[in-house]
């Protein structure tokens, strides 16, 4: 692997785009992929693809192409998901019990440890072999659990209230459903996933086309 570099966001975000369609190659019983190949299942260029994976080193044979099992390995250790994060999902509402319910998190090397709520009907209900525990009781079990990642998925009135929690309970990244802008630390990582917003702009280019 090469020196760290400036790495741009478009490259970044390009990435598990690639270990995607590696898996689902890895699947399709195929051991040898083409940039072509993996542009023709993105709609991104091969030139785009060689560029991106040469940020991070040499990978793949001149005339030959990619290994998919080692680009898929290289790649996924490029995103950090050999690190098997343990994961916390707080609000289990519909959202929550789906991401909860989520098959891809255990293929993608995170462990899903803690889900939380306050409704005293679900705290103590089980979603996907995890208990719900109270929402009362989450910087400590979050610290017992060493659970790195945080997922918010409470209405937007309580959503800043949970990401301070997690912030002092040491979490290292949050990803956030809430429709709000979260303050948090500027060491803090956050993602932020407004599914209204999403759909909005799928709207605005349906209502043109």
């Amino acid at each position: 692997m090469k020196a760290q570099i400036a790495i741009s966001k478009a490259t970044i975000d390009r990435l598990p785009l690639y270990f995607r369609t590696l898996r689902l190659a890895q699947d399709e019983g195929i051991d040898i992929i083409s940039s072509d190949e993996l542009g023709r299942r993105l709609s991104i260029t091969p030139e785009q693809i060689r560029k991106d994976l040469a940020s991070f080193g040499q990978f793949g044979k001149k005339g030959v192409g990619y290994y998919v099992n080692e680009l898929k390995r290289n790649v996924g250790e490029i995103l950090g998901l050999d690190n098997h994060w343990n994961i916390a999902v707080i609000g289990i509402g519909h959202l929550g019990v789906a991401l909860a319910n989520y098959q891809n998190f255990i293929t993608l090397g995170f462990s899903l440890v803690a889900l939380f709520d306050q409704d005293p009907k679900i705290i103590g209900t089980t979603v996907n072999h995890v208990k719900v525990d109270d929402i009362a009781c989450m910087e400590e079990i979050v610290k017992e659990r060493r659970i790195q990642i945080g997922i918010i998925a409470v209405p937007a009135a309580f959503a800043q209230g949970v990401a301070n929690k997690l912030v002092n309970a040491g979490v290292r990244g949050i990803w956030n459903f809430a429709p709000i802008k979260m303050k948090v630390p500027d060491s803090m990582h956050i993602v932020n996933e407004d599914l209204s917003v999403g759909l909005s702009s799928l709207s605005y280019h349906i209502t043109r086309k």
